[in-house]
């Protein structure tokens, strides 16, 4: 039999919502369409009909507090329907309690075949189009993930016709004849306007963005903080976008020149995405906006396509980690709850991309500041992301890369992201589990806060190098910098020979309270691997306020002002901190060091005491 002509069979399929609702039968499955696409008019009729059905069962990402079905979920009305909440997170969280028996953890990559391969059968999808174009082509607009599969594999599909609905490029597009029954309904979509922000956003953004080069394609998780990470993107150069969602904040950064997709490797010149959450203002932005297109999640979240990408970042925030680098996540009450569902599959496909970073982001503490999140053990059921996933982490006081590292570099660097108030029973958490020898001591550092402003990268011809304080995790590597200077070095750093720097006698260098006393390294190579290529440290003699500074470069980075550097920011650290001034003491033939010394911006004064050359100034006299 011919195919009707689109036009026709488009009017034959239209229905009133109650009629189209009552073609659906008891003890049928029923997808209806995700987080701000979800269709109103379709799901509130089909709630108001509950009556004339039993054991309906209802299958959808979890999604915002304001959608119909999750106000029916949080009613409790389960005689007539039940709700399969596909959602990959802990479901620790007390406002996920009465959805918790229902929760169907899977990666969102994985659901289209879900629907698909018939291993979960739909009977009816209900979803919400765009109005078709001149050729019968309706676009599923801000919800394409898994409403695509669902489409394509329901008994019955149930479109509800909406102008609002922008017509979003790219593989979103289903046919008339592809749909039984149409229902015109014109009414606002859903938006997500205001996410929270935590405090301590902006530090943490700060410290992201440092982790993100010019380039990069990124994808972006709704947590607590996507407003001041993209705020501090602002300076970025030629970024991409392949990301589960959209938010305003994405549209803003096209704005302003930011995002080009240019560099993405794969799909160059358009920002791929299969959902938009945000204000109207956002969905106005995508409509038949060439530049963006939007793809099912077993493209979209599939690790091996994300995998292609040029230095593809992937950022999340996470909502409790352990000692070990195990992490919990949930959303937020207000939150889209498939941007939990989809994290493992950019966490895995951004470690796999060339030169690509999975980054999770923590708060170290609760809202209120009454609890940390980051413990010292997690149990299993609330592990979404498994420690050997687990690379870069940011907390408001620092970043570290926990790829590769052993169990007690994990604790040390996971304590030193914690608040210091939690620090102490931390190290003790971490001596009764093991993960510690017994041996380790807390240290200053473990107690004070990291001076992330002090962090800085520079660049020597090819190569980049980053100055930072030292941090506790750096023992290894600072042991391994003294181990490969030439013997002459070592002399003017020690004043004598030595062959061995165990790590005892070393410990004053990154174990440092960061005011009293301060170590900064200059490091090549790549975040949390990288090799120290010089040391600067200052360390305070109480009685006069002055603080002795040392240096040490390895051979084949010596004059190329590495030291210079070094000292000039040791310097306005110590006076940042309440010191009077700096003093070096060195032999009177090291006409390096005493030129280095005289370079600083204050009157420098030499002195000779039994056969050493003292340099010193103070801070109050200018040269």
């Amino acid at each position: 039999m011919p195919t009707p002509y689109w036009p026709d069979a488009y009017v034959s399929k239209r229905r009133e919502a109650p009629e189209a609702i009552k073609m659906i039968r008891s003890g049928q499955r029923i997808f209806i369409g995700s987080s701000c696409g979800e269709p109103q008019h379709l799901a509130n009729t089909l709630i108001h009909m509950a009556d004339h059905f039993s054991d309906l069962e209802i299958v959808r990402l979890m999604s915002i507090s304001d959608s119909p079905v999750t106000r029916l979920a949080n009613e409790n009305i389960y005689e007539n329907f039940s709700i399969r909440n596909i959602y990959h997170g802990s479901a620790a969280a007390k406002h996920l309690a009465s959805s918790k028996p229902y929760i169907t953890p899977i990666n969102l990559s994985a659901v289209p075949g879900l629907f698909l391969k018939r291993q979960l059968p739909l009977n009816a999808a209900l979803v919400q189009t765009s109005p078709p174009d001149d050729f019968g082509w309706m676009s599923l607009g801000i919800s394409v993930d898994i409403c695509m599969a669902a489409v394509q594999s329901a008994d019955l599909v149930i479109a509800q016709v909406n102008p609002k609905v922008p017509r979003v490029l790219g593989r979103s597009f289903i046919h008339v004849n592809d749909v039984d029954v149409v229902v015109e309904k014109e009414e606002p979509l859903l938006t997500l306007d205001n996410l929270p922000e935590f405090e301590t956003a902006h530090k943490i953004a700060r410290l992201v963005a440092n982790l993100i080069e010019d380039g990069s394609t990124f994808q972006l998780g709704l947590g607590a903080t996507p407003k001041a990470i993209l705020m501090a993107l602002a300076g970025k150069n030629d970024l991409g976008v392949h990301t589960q969602f959209i938010i305003d904040g994405i549209m803003d950064l096209v704005s302003i020149g930011v995002i080009t997709n240019r560099n993405k490797g794969i799909n160059n010149g358009k920002l791929v995405a299969s959902t938009a959450v945000g204000s109207n203002n956002l969905y106005d932005f995508i409509h038949d906006n060439p530049s963006i297109e939007f793809y099912p999640s077993d493209y979209v979240n599939h690790p091996g396509i994300i995998s292609q990408h040029n230095k593809m970042m992937s950022v999340n925030m996470v909502m409790e980690m352990d000692l070990t680098g195990q992490a919990s996540v949930d959303a937020l009450p207000n939150n889209y709850f498939a941007g939990v569902t989809s994290m493992i599959d950019f966490v895995r496909g951004a470690a796999m991309s060339l030169n690509g970073k999975s980054i999770l982001l923590i708060p170290s503490t609760s809202i209120d500041g009454e609890s940390s999140r980051i413990v010292g053990a997690m149990e299993s059921g609330g592990v979404v992301i498994p420690r050997g996933d687990v690379s870069y982490v940011v907390s408001e006081f620092g970043a570290v890369n926990l790829f590769g590292k052993n169990l007690q570099e994990r604790a040390t660097a996971m304590i030193s992201l914690a608040h210091p108030k939690f620090r102490d029973e931390l190290f003790i958490k971490a001596k009764e589990l093991g993960l510690m020898t017994h041996s380790r001591q807390l240290g200053d550092s473990l107690r004070s806060v990291y001076p992330a402003g002090l962090e800085e990268t520079r660049r020597y011809g090819e190569q980049t190098v980053t100055f930072r304080p030292a941090k506790p995790v750096d023992d290894r590597r600072i042991q391994e910098h003294f181990y490969t200077l030439d013997k002459k070095d070592v002399v003017a750093r020690f004043f004598h020979e030595k062959t061995s720097f165990l790590r005892d006698d070393l410990e004053a260098m990154f174990e440092t309270d960061y005011i009293k006393n301060l170590t900064l390294l200059a490091l090549t190579g790549e975040f949390g691997f990288g090799n120290v290529v010089g040391i600067g440290a200052y360390m305070i003699e109480p009685k006069k306020n002055i603080a002795e500074v040392a240096f040490s470069v390895t051979k084949k980075w010596q004059g190329r002002g590495i030291a210079s550097v070094l000292l000039l920011k040791l310097a306005h650290a110590a006076k940042d901190n309440g010191i009077s001034g700096l003093a070096a003491y060195t032999a009177p033939d090291n006409s390096s060091m005493i030129k280095l010394f005289k370079k600083l911006p204050w009157k420098v004064r030499q002195s000779l005491d039994d056969g050493m050359m003292i340099l010193t100034c103070n801070f109050e006299e200018n040269a």
